[in-house]
């Protein structure tokens, strides 16, 4: 085609409403993240990819997010993802850009007792927003855990009731933290961890250790927030903690932040 075509979404807007955030979601695309134990593990990434528009402006030119990500289909992490930010404010000639992708982290679990593995399926984002002045970069993580009920067991002559908990933690820090690390604190702070695989020596020990160590939703939203905080690499976090309960028809919920916590 010889004929210069419109660029219709550079046409001048009269309603005087600027847009936060407009673009692309929903995307899903191929990527490859850092690998603590492989190096590098590739996934499929969900991704939304904004730009604050102005009120004089349209519309943002969609072909362009696509083209940004193309040129970081390789890697995307938290290393990777301000080039990105800062690629798409420069391609849609933008003062700030957004860039969340949520994706599935796969590590290998051995069982507690027969040493059998399978592979965890954790669910994991990136959360990147940046503009000339400032930029800011979040790993989030969802690690699923097992809780045991204190006040089942305390007031029950057999047993306690337990369910499978979410514990979802959000950080920035200054030097590298590892999805497997964030994993490792959510398990450590429940009443046990979740296995894919458990033969029947695995699930006896999972029983009693998670009876020994009864948690409520509050306990495991406090004791991951205690062990964030004294990581020194993280800056900032916060922290949900929910138990899809086994007697109830609701859930039990907590949150934590780190601008809760008292200064030491």
């Amino acid at each position: 085609m010889t004929e210069a075509l419109e660029d219709v979404q550079s046409r001048p807007d009269y309603r005087g409403v600027p847009l936060r955030k407009a673009g692309i979601s929903q995307l899903r695309y191929p990527m490859v993240v850092w690998d603590r134990d492989q190096q590098r593990q590739h996934t499929i990434g969900t991704f939304r990819l904004t730009v604050e528009l102005p009120r004089e402006y349209k519309g943002t030119h969609m072909s362009r997010f696509i083209t940004a990500l193309e040129h970081h289909r390789g890697e995307v992490s938290l290393e990777t993802v301000p080039d990105l930010v800062d690629e798409l404010r420069n391609r849609l000639d933008a003062e700030r850009a957004h860039v969340h992708v949520a994706f599935p982290y796969f590590i290998r679990r051995a069982a507690p007792v027969t040493g059998q593995e399978s592979s965890l399926a954790l669910q994991c984002w990136f959360d990147g927003s940046a503009d000339e002045r400032e930029a800011e970069f979040t790993l989030g993580v969802e690690v699923p855990v097992m809780t045991l009920c204190p006040c089942s067991r305390a007031i029950s002559a057999r047993g306690a009731h337990c369910q499978r908990s979410r514990a979802r933690m959000k950080i920035r820090f200054r030097e590298l933290v590892w999805i497997e690390e964030l994993a490792a604190i959510a398990e450590a702070s429940a009443s046990c961890g979740i296995w894919p695989l458990l033969k029947r020596e695995d699930e006896k020990w999972v029983t009693e250790r998670s009876y020994d160590n009864p948690v409520f939703v509050e306990d495991l939203a406090r004791n991951i927030a205690l062990r964030l905080k004294a990581e020194p690499r993280i800056t900032w976090f916060e922290v949900e903690a929910e138990n899809e309960e086994s007697i109830h028809d609701h859930n039990a919920y907590a949150f934590v932040g780190s601008d809760d916590l008292p200064e030491e």
